[in-house]
C-alpha cells in the first residue's frame, strides 16, 4: 500500500476481504481487524486524489469495494431468494456510496482536515437512516462487526451499536494517518511515521478495550431467576413446512411434534416455553383465535402442566369494520372486507387465559414490508398485495402470576438487529428478550450465525438475558454480558431449558434512546451546508471580479 503498488483494484479487494475476515462469524480475536480493514480503502482514495482523478473513478473503484463487501459477508441471502440476494448487494452498495462520496467531495472542498472529520459522521448519519426507512437492511452495521468478540464492547450499554461503528472509522482513520498521512499531496505524507503520531491510534484502540474488559470484569448479573425453555423442531422452510412444499409435514404433526419435544425437555421447575416463528402457520383469524382445533390442543396441553406459559409464532389475521378503520397495509376481498394478515407472537397465559397477541412491526423489505407509496396505491386501487401488517407499540407479555417478574418482549426474527427498537420493549417493562425465529431460509450458512451473533449485541445493550427459539437456525440463551451460556445445533430436532436472570434496572442506552445517530444526521447536514458555503466563499475569494462580470453578461 506505501508504495501504492496494489493498484485501486487490488486496494479494494483488500478492504473487502479484512471486514469479511474480521465479520461474524470468524474467529472471535479477528475481529480486531476491523480496527484497520478501511485502511487500504482511504489508501485508494488517497491515492487517486493525488493522481487528480475525476470523481467518477473514485465513486467506481468505491463502490467496487463496497459491492465486493457486501458480497462476501451477505452472500447467503440469495439462499432465500436470489433475486433478494443480488438487489440487496447491489442496492445496498449503492447507498453506502452516499457518506464515502460526501466525504470524498468535503475533502475535496473543504480540505484533508475537515475532511476525515466528516466521514465518520456522514458514515453514521448514513447507519442511522438506515434504521428507520421503508427499504432498511442495517446488517452490515459497522458496530454489528464486533458480536462475536463482545468482550471488547462491553460499553455498548451507553452507547448502543453505533458505538461501535464510531469507534472503528476513528480508529481506521488514525491509523491510516500515522501511516500515510492525512493529506492529499505526497509532501504532506509520512511514509515512515514519528512515534508520536502513533499515540492517538494506539490510545484510541487499547482505552475501548480496557474500559470493556473493566466494565465486564465488575458487572454483576441481576435479577431474580425463572427456568425457561425454547423449543427447535426443525421443519424445513422449503421442503415441509407450508402447505404445497414437496415433503410437506401436516400442521398437525408439527404441533405435535412441538409438544412432544416440549414435554421431553421440560421440568416441574419450567415457567415459559418459547416456540419459533410462525410455529402454528395456518391464518388464524384474531376474532375467533379460540375456535380453531390446534388452539384447543394447545389448551389442553397447558392444561396438563400448570404453571407453565407458552409464547408461540402463529399467522394471524385481523378484520376491519370497513376501509375508513383499515390500515393502509389492509387486504381486500369481496367475501372478506378489509384485512391484515400478521406474523404475529402469541402469548397463553395458561390453559384458560386470554391469549395476547403482538404483531411483529420491523418487516424485511419486499418480503414483508411494502414502501408507503405502494401500500397507498393497493388500496386506492382495492388490490390485495399490501404486505403485511404491524403495529406502534411494543407489547410486552407479564406472566400471569401477579408477583411474578417475568416479562417477555417477544422480538420476531429480523427485529433482533434493531438495538433502538428492542429498547422500546425494555422501557415498556420488559425483564427477559424472547426472540423467535426462523433461519432456515439460509440454509447452513453464516446466515444464521450471525443472526445469533448479533442478538449478543442486544443483551449488552439492555443488560437482559436473551432466549432465543429458532425453527431451524441456532437456539440459545445468552446472558446479560452477551454471553453464549447453551445453543443448539444446526438442523435437529431439539431444545435448550436454562434458568435466566430477569434484570429490572434500566442501562444509560435504554434510558435515553440512540444519541450518537442522530446527532450525527445533525452534524452531517450542518457539514454538508458549511461545505458548500465555503466552497462557494473560496471560489469568489479567488476570482474577485468574476462575480461582477458574470452579473453584467447576464443584464447584457
Amino acid at each position: 500500500m506505501g508504495n501504492s503498488t496494489w493498484g485501486p483494484a487490488g486496494l479494494a479487494l483488500l478492504t473487502a476481504a479484512v471486514l469479511w475476515v474480521g465479520w461474524p462469524v470468524h474467529a472471535a480475536p479477528l475481529a480486531l481487524l476491523l480496527l484497520v480493514a478501511w485502511v487500504p480503502y482511504l489508501r485508494l482514495e488517497q491515492v487517486l486524489v493525488r493522481q487528480r482523478s475525476s470523481g467518477w473513478k473514485v465513486f467506481r473503484y468505491t463502490y467496487l469495494t463496497l459491492v465486493l463487501w457486501n458480497l462476501f459477508v451477505t452472500y447467503w441471502v440469495s439462499y432465500s431468494t436470489l433475486g433478494g440476494g443480488v438487489t440487496a448487494v447491489v442496492l445496498n452498495s449503492l447507498l453506502m456510496c452516499l457518506p464515502t462520496m460526501a466525504f470524498y467531495h468535503t475533502k475535496r472542498l473543504a480540505g484533508p482536515r475537515l475532511g476525515y472529520v466528516s466521514l465518520p459522521i456522514y458514515w453514521l448519519a448514513f447507519e442511522q437512516l438506515h434504521l428507520h426507512w421503508d427499504f432498511t437492511w442495517p446488517w452490515l452495521t459497522l458496530g454489528n462487526g464486533f458480536a462475536q468478540a463482545n468482550q471488547l464492547i462491553q460499553w455498548y450499554e451507553y452507547t448502543g451499536f453505533l458505538g461501535g461503528s464510531l469507534w472503528m472509522w476513528v480508529v481506521n482513520i488514525l491509523v491510516f494517518g500515522a501511516l500515510f498521512g492525512l493529506g492529499t499531496t505526497p509532501e504532506n505524507a509520512a511514509p515512515v511515521a514519528p512515534l508520536r503520531r502513533w499515540l492517538a491510534p494506539v490510545l484510541a484502540t487499547l482505552l475501548p478495550i480496557g474500559l470493556s474488559f473493566l466494565i465486564g470484569a465488575t458487572y454483576q448479573e441481576k435479577g431474580k431467576s425463572a427456568e425457561v425453555l425454547v423449543i427447535q423442531p426443525n421443519v424445513d422452510p422449503f421442503q415441509e413446512k407450508f402447505e404445497g412444499t414437496v415433503n410437506f409435514i401436516s400442521y398437525d404433526e408439527q404441533l405435535s411434534r412441538l409438544i412432544r419435544l416440549t414435554e421431553q425437555q421440560m421440568t416441574a421447575q419450567t415457567r415459559l416455553v418459547l416456540w419459533p416463528e410462525t410455529a402454528l402457520d395456518e391464518p388464524y383469524w384474531e376474532s375467533n383465535f379460540e375456535t380453531y382445533p390446534k388452539v384447543q390442543r394447545v389448551r389442553q396441553f397447558l392444561a396438563g402442566h400448570p404453571g407453565l406459559e407458552l409464547v408461540t409464532g402463529v399467522t394471524s389475521v385481523l378484520a376491519y369494520p370497513n376501509k375508513e378503520t383499515a390500515s393502509t397495509t389492509a387486504r381486500f376481498r369481496d367475501d372478506l372486507g378489509y384485512y391484515d394478515f400478521f406474523n404475529t407472537a402469541v402469548h397463553f397465559p395458561s390453559a384458560t387465559g386470554k391469549a395476547e397477541f403482538y404483531h411483529k412491526s420491523r418487516l424485511v423489505p419486499g418480503v414483508e414490508g411494502v414502501p408507503n407509496w405502494v401500500k397507498a396505491a393497493t388500496i386506492d386501487l382495492g388490490g390485495n398485495a399490501g404486505g403485511l401488517g404491524s403495529q406502534a407499540e411494543r407489547t410486552v407479555y407479564r406472566m400471569a402470576a401477579a408477583d411474578s417478574t417475568l416479562r417477555v418482549a417477544p422480538v420476531i426474527c429480523y427485529e433482533s438487529i434493531y438495538g433502538d427498537f428492542v429498547n422500546e420493549y425494555i422501557r415498556n417493562g420488559a425483564t427477559l428478550i424472547g426472540i423467535i425465529t426462523n433461519d432456515g431460509w439460509w440454509s447452513d450458512s453464516p446466515g444464521h450465525q450471525q443472526h445469533l451473533q448479533y442478538a449478543t449485541l442486544r443483551a449488552i445493550e439492555t443488560r437482559r438475558d436473551i432466549a432465543r427459539s429458532a425453527n431451524t437456525g441456532i437456539s440459545a440463551f445468552i446472558n446479560q454480558k452477551g454471553e453464549i451460556m447453551t445453543q443448539t445445533g444446526w438442523w435437529i430436532q431439539t431444545g435448550r431449558r436454562y434458568s435466566v436472570r430477569l434484570n429490572e434496572e434500566l442501562t444509560f442506552y435504554v434510558r435515553h434512546g440512540e444519541l450518537l445517530g442522530p446527532a450525527m444526521q445533525v452534524l452531517a447536514v450542518l457539514l454538508l451546508l458549511g461545505t458548500m458555503i465555503r466552497s462557494v466563499n473560496r471560489r469568489f475569494a479567488a476570482k474577485p471580479d468574476e462575480a461582477p462580470q458574470a452579473a453584467v453578461a447576464r443584464m447584457s
